[in-house]
């Protein structure tokens, strides 16, 4: 899975970061690791950003602030960002980079458990993943996406993008649409769910959360929601430090 390793200038001198280049799907992905250099038994993190090609790329600080809560986290870029092979799809085949990055999690650092943490985007990736394999120990979705055809009918500006990226409207390609939506397939999620929330959210409506945690709560999934109704996509520093410390504890009781 693995082609190469790179060190990577690290924010933290107690966080080690590599940057990774692994196959996913026949293309040369490219992602970031962050490890604490002290050994130790550390459970694993695989953070799946948000945003599409440059827009909300992995930031070494992140994962970094992560991985000094005691993980192993592996972030992919994504297909087609930062040299990595073919294009960026918003939630098409470029599920497989997130799928895949959980080996390349497993073989870089044997851990028994695997999270998923997303963010924005990020939520349609994880959903996915946790679907397609049976690995996986939770799932946090952080102002997550976790419906395309939301996507497109509320944020008008980025239908543009999704035309041209998916191949067309919700009305004009159903199929297509139908055939990325994970929420048609939430019965083969067997990890708990996180979903974190700002009410004020602009970039990814609570409308999606709402969806989510309706439909896995159809299916009696283990889901747990968190909403902040003074708060937007972004929360602010302190406080988004303090929520994540707390998801990350979450995380460790599954």
């Amino acid at each position: 899975m693995i082609v190469t390793e790179r060190i990577y200038p690290s924010p933290s001198p107690h966080i080690r970061l590599t940057e990774i280049t692994y196959w996913s799907e026949g293309v040369r992905v490219k992602g970031m690791l962050a490890e604490p250099v002290r050994k130790g038994d550390y459970e694993g993190v695989l953070y799946l950003r948000g945003g599409i090609q440059s827009i909300g790329m992995v930031r070494p600080a992140r994962i970094a602030e992560i991985a000094s809560q005691g993980f192993v986290v592996f972030a992919p870029y994504y297909r087609g960002n930062r040299g990595g092979e073919g294009k960026d799809q918003f939630g098409g085949v470029d599920v497989y980079d997130a799928i895949h990055g959980v080996d390349v999690l497993k073989r870089r650092y044997n851990s028994s458990k695997i999270h998923l943490f997303a963010f924005s985007r990020g939520g349609i990736m994880a959903l996915w993943t946790a679907i397609l394999r049976d690995d996986i120990t939770s799932v946090v979705t952080w102002g997550g996406v976790s419906s395309l055809e939301l996507t497109y009918e509320e944020r008008v500006d980025m239908r543009r993008m999704m035309k041209r990226v998916i191949g067309g409207t919700p009305s004009r390609v159903p199929d297509i649409y139908n055939k990325r939506s994970a929420l048609k397939q939430l019965e083969h999620i067997h990890a708990p769910v996180l979903v974190i929330h700002g009410e004020k959210d602009l970039n990814v409506r609570v409308t999606h959360a709402h969806l989510l945690e309706k439909l896995l709560k159809k299916h009696h999934k283990r889901i747990e929601t968190w909403y902040y109704p003074e708060l937007n996509h972004f929360f602010p520093g302190k406080l988004n430090h303090q929520v994540l410390v707390k998801a990350l504890q979450w995380m460790k009781r599954q």
